[in-house]
């Protein structure tokens, strides 16, 4: 019988998966494969967090599709041959036109390899296992899920840049990223905040926020690439584009070196002079760059979340959530003091201890920590689309 489903979310350097039941609810096992081309190994643990895989991918090497064999053989191990009902997957781009989760075809994967140069650190990786397992697999119902999906029933104005009208038209608009993210924690606020407007940060290496009235995305940091927003572990944020003009002229930077320069060496890592892109580095260090750091990460917090209050015409509740979100409460506790205008009141306890609200009894807009669960919601698109529910 099948009856499981299984998620994969594949990055650069490693593929993150969950197995779920056909019931909605906490994965069966989690785990991943990292250091895909240094290093390969696999990790998973079961729902009470016991390590039942620990071992090395020696075949592996730096082949996403060999690491997804590899994946399957495991998924045999644990849950049995035949146990798998469809596989769901992580697609950063969904482009203009995929605005839900869709059965993958060969049709719809030639349409998502055509967003690749939207989204050049993603998405050849989000879909090489999605290849992999239809050639393993060809009968086995494969579901992408788009990061960009959440946003894409925000109003026109909000997704335009100020360019001619015929690069809007080519699909060059503000498209925002995180959304599955945004969505899980979305079917989680709440019941004071659920209706009214919020704030959510996704704060992680990978950083944004959304602005959501009602459960909806109005805005988001992010743009037409994961590079725009806040200041991250290793993308720089929004940047004045005459900087990358300038750069080109005096330093004889082209297209790969700025691409280099904005995604790989830059936030965290750029700003603390090549210390540390990892928050909980920075926060031990005494370095004067490493502060500075912080205070930026923050900073550009702060600034973004009264832009997404204006676009909203207020704010009811914040939330935090991913990484930083959910462990730093250092950095909780400096946005949500910055954010006392706003009517945020943190309350000291409840902010060391990380869970649910975060604010006093009495602060008139209230703060939350909400761990996120990206594969549980692909489970659920999944399940979904496949018919399993």
């Amino acid at each position: 019988m099948t009856d499981h489903v299984v998620v994969l979310n594949a990055g650069s350097s490693s593929i993150k998966f969950a197995i779920h039941g056909l019931a909605d609810g906490p994965a069966a096992y989690r785990g991943q494969i990292e250091a895909i081309g240094v290093a390969p190994a696999m990790k998973v643990r079961d729902a009470a967090g016991k390590t039942v895989v620990d071992e090395k991918l020696a075949d592996v090497g730096g082949d996403h599709s060999a690491a997804a064999r590899a994946l399957v053989q495991v998924i045999i191990r644990l849950i049995g041959e035949g146990k798998v009902a469809a596989v769901g997957h992580r697609v950063v781009h969904g482009g203009v036109h995929y605005a839900a989760p869709v059965r993958v075809t060969e049709a719809v994967l030639e349409d998502l390899e055509k967003l690749v140069p939207l989204a050049p650190l993603h998405q050849p990786h989000n879909l090489a296992p999605i290849r992999a397992i239809a050639a393993h697999r060809p009968d086995m119902p494969q579901v992408a899920c788009f990061d960009t999906a959440f946003h894409r029933h925000q109003a026109p104005v909000v997704q335009a840049f100020g360019l001619p009208r015929r690069y809007y038209d080519r699909g060059v608009r503000r498209y925002g990223f995180h959304g599955l993210s945004y969505e899980y924690i979305a079917s989680c606020l709440p019941p004071e905040i659920a209706g009214g407007r919020v704030v959510v940060g996704h704060l992680g290496n990978g950083a944004s926020l959304c602005g959501m009235h009602d459960r909806a995305s109005v805005a988001s940091t992010m743009g037409f690439t994961a590079v725009e927003g806040l200041v991250m572990g290793t993308r720089c944020g929004s940047v004045d584009p005459g900087v990358l003009i300038y750069l080109m002229d005096t330093e004889g930077m082209d297209a790969r070196a700025l691409e280099a320069l904005v995604y790989r060496e830059s936030g965290l890592l750029g700003v603390s002079g090549g210390l540390s892109s990892d928050m909980r580095t920075l926060r031990a260090s005494e370095a004067p760059a490493a502060k500075e750091a912080i205070a930026l990460f923050v900073h550009r917090i702060v600034r973004e979340t009264g832009s997404l209050a204006a676009a909203m015409g207020g704010l009811d509740g914040m939330v935090f959530t991913a990484g930083i979100g959910e462990n730093d409460g250092a950095t909780r506790m400096e946005v949500m003091q910055a954010c006392a205008w706003l009517g945020i009141a943190p309350d000291e306890s409840r902010n060391a201890a990380g869970k649910g609200r975060i604010t006093k009894d009495g602060s008139r807009v209230g703060a939350w920590v909400i761990p996120t669960d990206e594969e549980r919601m692909i489970a659920r698109h999944t399940r979904k689309v496949i018919g399993l529910t």
